[in-house]
């Protein structure tokens, strides 16, 4: 998902580069929902393995 997100950002960054505002907006918006959806999972992985208790092997 972080991939998606770095995917999104460089679309943006493209298109705004080349003066498409709406679609580097777009593509922004995209890769910060994705970027916070992906630290949302991290946090609850890592709280969840922390109550389990279970090694990372």
């Amino acid at each position: 998902m972080l991939g998606w997100a770095l995917t999104f950002l460089v679309i943006a960054l493209i298109a705004a580069l080349f003066g498409f505002g709406g679609i580097a907006s777009a593509s922004a918006g995209i890769a910060q929902i994705l970027f916070f959806i992906f630290v949302v999972l991290f946090v609850v992985t890592l709280i969840a393995r922390a109550i389990r208790g279970t090694s990372s092997r």
